[in-house]
Order: C-alpha cells, then structure tokens, then sequence
C-alpha cells in the first residue's frame, strides 16, 4: 500500500511547471539598512583578493599553499592531474608544505645565500624587519586551499533559477539583497549540497540551527528545499544582525554563531569587521570563521561581475510558478498520474521529501 502524503506544508503542486513544490508562506518584512551595508576595510582587501583567485582562477583540479593569516603570501599553486587520487594529492600537499617548511627554517637561521627567484619573493614578502621566530611561527600556519572556480562558474548558472525568489524573500524581511550571493560560499547552489559535518541544502543550514526555522527530521527535510530553507536564511540573517547590530558581523555569524561573534564583541570593545577578523583569538574562531565575510565579499564582486571573470554565461531559466496546496493526503502514483509526470520527476523538484514519503 502506497504512503500518503502528508497535508498542507509537506506538498503543493505548481500548476504552471505540471510539478509540485513544497512552498513556505513568507511573515512580516523589517526595514534594512543602508543602500550599501557591507563594509569594505582596506585591511581586508588582500584577503578579498585571494578569495576572488580561489573562485575564479583556480579549479578543484588546483590549489594555493599559503599563508592561513596573510593570505597575500602563496608559495606555490599545486596543479594535479584529474585523474589524481585524493591520498595522492594529499601526499603532495604534505610534500609540498614540507618543502616550503624547509625553506623557513634556512631563514630562520639566516640562511639567504643564493636563493631562487622564486624563493626571493617569499623571502621579501615577509618584510625587512622579519626576525627568526616570524618565520618559524610562518611553518605552522601553512596551509592548502583547493580551488573553486569550476564549482562558482556551475552555481552561477544554477543561480539564475532562483535569483528572483531569494531576491523577493530577502526584500520581504528586509534583509539587503547582496545576502543572495551567499550560497555561493556556502554550495554553489547546489540544492543536494551536503558538508563533512551535516550542512546541508543551498544554504547550508546545520540541523540544530535549521529545527529554529524548519522541519528536519526523517520524513522531511526543508533544508533541500529552496523556498523553505531561503525563508529561514532570510531569518537567521536578520536575527543575527539585530543581536549583533552590523551586516558584516550577521553574515560572519551565519558561520561561527552569534553567540561567539557577541563574545569577540565584548573581548575587544569593538563592532569592527577587520578588528574582530584580525585580532580575535576565539578557541574556535579558525580560519574558516576568519574568512567567512571576506569570502562573501568576493562571491560577491564575481557574482556582481560574472562576465569579467568568465565570460559570456549560458544561465539556467527562472523558474516561476503557481504553487497550488493539496487539500489531503494523496498517494504520489494519484498526484504522479493527475499531473502526468513521472516519478522520478516528482521526487527531484520535492527535495524536501525524504524516502519514507516515496516508499
């Protein structure tokens, strides 16, 4: 016997597309901030700049070995053949991080006889006045970022499916419109995206966080749902910035979490972005915390300024509907057959429909 559907939020059919689509109703909008709201610290350009490289000029088949908190120092971009395995690239990042190791410990100790050009400019992007222990604190800090820029060029085709949506939903709570370049950082807007620690969906919501706006549980997952999960960012977002009082602070804390972003808050008597970004020593604010806003500010210069970076953009179509609710439980062979599409179909624009509502 076939599981019925369940009423009301679980399904509603778009009648304009003859699929269905699981739709959340939107609340009372709030007024946002400024016409530009996100700062944009000169102290932060350079990391800017290399999150702009990750995103546009190196490819998940590449990767920068740099500096994880001066991120203008790259020592070198490993490039590895597609057919690569995960251990052997990872043997030659931890080759490479040794190599580079080696290198800092011959400054360290004076040693800057007849040097590379290559092995010059690390040298001098540390400055004149760098002493022994500047380099030998630098070995610990090495660290390796896969590129991006295959995976930012897919999601900004995939965008344009939901830009109106996101647009219409953050306008509707008063959230500023650049936070639509977010899942870009987040799952290039991938729908089915699914982090190592159970993110999941195009905002990637983390479960705990997630049951504060959505339902997530083994029947349903609003995560995967675009509509439900954009209406809970929108959420999340504005309750960020009215506990933390700026944009920059609200997007950083969609990462590390208000709660840790109010105690760098008090730490160091300061709202500034680059201020907490550079000087706040939380046990767990890591580099991934650290460059959450610069990291969103560049997605945002490449989603704002496609074409310069890639090129003419063949963009996936909006995708508009008329969301219709269903009055009852209905079993999907009857929706399946009444709205004449095939099962497959049906579970691919219902995400957030999870194994049991089709088994």
């Amino acid at each position: 016997m076939t599981s019925p559907l369940r009423k009301s939020r679980l399904v509603r059919a778009a009648i304009a597309t003859c699929a269905f689509l699981f739709v959340p109703l939107a609340h009372g909008a709030s007024d946002a901030e400024a016409a530009d709201p996100f700062a944009h610290p000169a102290a932060l350009e350079p990391d800017v700049r290399f999150w702009i490289r990750v995103y546009t000029e190196v490819t998940t088949d590449q990767g920068l070995l740099h500096d994880d908190w001066n991120l203008g120092l790259v020592y070198e971009v490993l490039r590895f053949d597609p057919d690569t395995s995960p251990s052997q690239r990872e043997r030659r990042v931890v080759e490479a991080k040794a190599r580079y190791a080696g290198l800092l410990k011959r400054f360290a100790a004076g040693s800057t006889e007849d040097l590379t050009l290559h092995e010059q400019r690390i040298l001098h992007a540390f400055g004149a006045n760098a002493t022994p222990r500047d380099y030998r604190d630098a070995i610990d800090r090495i660290r390796f970022q896969l590129g991006q820029a295959n995976r930012f060029h897919e999601g900004l085709i995939r965008a344009a499916a939901w830009e109106k949506h996101i647009a219409q939903t953050l306008a509707q709570h008063g959230v500023p419109a650049e936070i639509a370049a977010l899942p870009h950082v987040e799952s290039s807007f991938n729908l089915a995206a699914y982090s190592k620690v159970g993110a999941a969906g195009l905002w990637q919501f983390m479960p705990g966080t997630a049951k504060r706006f959505m339902r997530v549980d083994g029947v349903v997952d609003e995560r995967l749902d675009p509509y439900s999960a954009t209406e809970a960012a929108a959420n999340l977002m504005l309750y960020n910035y009215r506990l933390l009082g700026t944009w920059p602070l609200a997007v950083t804390a969609y990462n590390h979490g208000p709660g840790g972003l109010r105690r760098a808050q008090d730490e160091l008597g300061s709202s500034d972005i680059a201020v907490i970004v550079k000087r706040y020593q939380g046990a767990t604010f890591g580099f991934a915390s650290r460059n959450f806003y610069v990291a969103f500010l560049a997605a945002l210069e490449v989603d704002r300024n496609a074409e310069k970076y890639f090129g003419p953009i063949t963009r996936l179509p909006d995708t508009d509907s008329t969301p219709v609710e269903l009055p009852d439980y209905v079993p999907v062979e009857a929706l399946a057959k009444a709205f004449k599409i095939d099962m497959g179909a049906l579970r691919v624009l219902n995400p957030a429909l999870r194994p049991p509502i089709w088994s």
